[in-house]
């Protein structure tokens, strides 16, 4: 039995094997937490999707025990998430109106990564099965609250439909000139890096980066959580940020992100706001100390909020080469005034 964490070792379930849950989510369920995450196999070959989500189970956060594969897509289970796919990212709430647990996740046919959408699979249990219900892009149709009148300019959506697919999902000079939000306007937008967040009224916010990562997409849900209510904005605007956590601390809102710079890290950013629309304002890199400069090696995919407000965010350190060895950065937030503060890996107790 673990009493304290040990970030960025291997992390043995009850089966002594260490878990394979990246890039995921928590769920408080009933005095119980869910770990969800991408399963991941050895080798390159675990960079894409053959398994499909893995689900953990816990009363202390530190000892966990495997529930088996959540959203199980082997053996052409799901027609629309076939072998090689991209499943990423994936998170799980339960709706207040239907009670069902409903999971999100990055989708791509494949490794090229032009689908930018979202997949929701839906269960009974937290621990699935999930069934696959659908795949689609965010708010087609819609303009952001914010959205500036450049952006629905014709003639320059018609620019953008033409040369949009040169254009990359890292940082370049390129995307500030177009309007990636208007050529998308009818398709809806799109979404790759992504988490969610349930707000003290209830309200849920699906948190996602688009316009080729550009810029963070702030948008709101319906409540059976299945679709989007129409609103949503544009945040950080052409800061190309990924692996996005988000949580509440003394009323206000924070996020948590890297660069886009591939599997390789970079240094975090953080940022605040009094409402969850913005405005945001960034207050630099959360980490301090040694490796600060690469966030300790580690990229950002979900802030765990405690009952007693405390926050523990959640950092992959990814393997690439070999993709089932991805370690687990879990460390616990402070705070210098209104600044989240990160420090160096190292084995600590709740």
């Amino acid at each position: 039995m673990l009493n304290s964490f040990y970030p960025g070792e291997i992390w043995p379930d009850d089966h002594g094997v260490h878990i394979n849950a990246h890039g995921g989510g928590v769920l408080f369920e009933d005095g119980v937490y869910y770990w969800y995450g991408e399963h991941r196999i050895e080798g390159t070959a675990g960079n894409v999707a053959h398994v499909g989500v893995h689900v953990y189970s816990s009363q202390d956060l530190m000892n966990w025990t495997d529930r088996g594969i959540a959203f199980d897509i082997r053996d052409g289970k799901v027609p629309e998430c076939p072998d090689g796919c991209i499943v990423e990212r994936p998170k799980v709430l339960r709706s207040l109106t239907t009670g069902k647990y409903v999971m999100l996740f990055h989708y791509e046919a494949d490794k090229k990564y032009r689908n930018a959408a979202v997949g929701f699979a839906v269960s009974d249990t937290p621990i699935g099965p999930f069934v696959f219900h659908h795949i689609q892009r965010p708010n087609p149709g819609v303009w952001p609250v914010n959205t500036p009148d450049a952006l629905k300019d014709a003639a320059l959506i018609a620019k953008t439909r033409e040369t949009m697919a040169d254009v990359s999902g890292g940082m370049n000079d390129k995307a500030p000139t177009l309007s990636i939000l208007g050529a998308c306007f009818e398709s809806g937008q799109e979404s790759r890096d992504m988490t969610l967040f349930r707000d003290d009224d209830g309200k849920t916010y699906h948190i996602y980066s688009s316009e080729r990562n550009a810029t963070t997409h702030i948008a709101q849900m319906t409540d059976d959580l299945l679709g989007y209510a129409g609103n949503y904005c544009r945040v950080f605007e052409n800061r190309w940020m990924e692996g996005q956590a988000i949580f509440k601390h003394n009323g206000k809102y924070y996020i948590v992100a890297s660069g886009c710079t591939g599997w390789a890290p970079n240094a975090a950013r953080s940022a605040v706001a009094d409402n969850i629309f913005g405005p945001w304002r960034e207050l630099g890199n959360p980490a301090v100390g040694p490796e600060a400069e690469v966030t300790f090696r580690g990229q950002t995919n979900f802030a765990l909020s405690l009952p007693d407000g405390r926050v523990i965010l959640m950092l992959d350190r990814w393997n690439p080469q070999n993709a089932i060895d991805g370690r687990y950065l879990w460390l616990p937030v402070e705070f210098d005034g209104e600044r989240p503060i990160i420090r160096p890996p190292a084995p600590w107790q709740l």
